[in-house]
């Protein structure tokens, strides 16, 4: 589990194919990275990721077809940046919310406004989403957990701070670019109890 709160950006080093699938190899540029295991868990622009192989600087992480094609992942390039948190552990903080990371699907930046010193950013999400998306609800961008400013059937509109602009890979995104979404979990939760009270 995350909590959208990212820790540091990193730069993809290099996408190695490899059996038919990839492996990144992602250098964690300002993500503490003083202690690390095999196996565990690094959300990677909000995708979770099992680290492969490691060293001081940098981690392995292999990527599948079917998260390659669910995902941005599989449009990376050497020198993209990419939003790095490590998993929950149960004495951290939970400032942002619950996050698994695991990505319901791909959006599209539409929009991006000056709103005095924030930013207001639109994004269009498929329709199968849409509907668990809510005005002052929680939303996963990129590994970005986000308050909903409006919520409509296109899509959603979220304020950037100076600092969450600043301090994670959407300084380098831009309108057309595309996204990773993850909704609320809570939302997911509610539609499976409510949908097996009206099969009983």
């Amino acid at each position: 589990m995350f909590t959208g709160l990212i820790q540091g950006v990193g730069r993809v080093a290099r996408v190695e194919p490899l059996g038919g699938d990839v492996r990144l190899h992602i250098e964690v540029g300002s993500l503490p990275f003083d202690v690390v295991e095999m196996g565990e868990s690094i959300a990677v622009n909000g995708t979770c990721l099992t680290v492969v192989a490691f060293d001081a600087q940098s981690f392995s992480a292999d990527a599948s077809n079917e998260t390659l094609s669910l995902t941005t992942l599989g449009t990376l390039a050497v020198g993209s940046l990419v939003n790095l948190e490590r998993a929950l552990r149960a004495s951290d903080r939970l400032g942002g919310h619950w996050v698994s990371g695991h990505v319901d699907g791909m959006g599209t930046v539409k929009q991006i406004d000056d709103d005095a010193r924030a930013q207001r950013w639109r994004f269009e999400v498929p329709s199968a989403l849409t509907r668990y998306i809510a005005k002052k609800g929680s939303i996963c961008v990129d590994g970005v957990s986000l308050t909903v400013n409006e919520a409509d059937a296109q899509g959603f509109e979220v304020a950037l701070i100076p600092h969450t602009v600043e301090h994670t890979a959407f300084k380098t995104t831009r309108v057309g670019d595309a996204v990773n979404i993850e909704v609320d979990l809570v939302a997911r939760y509610v539609e499976r109890l409510l949908l097996d009270k009206e099969l009983t």
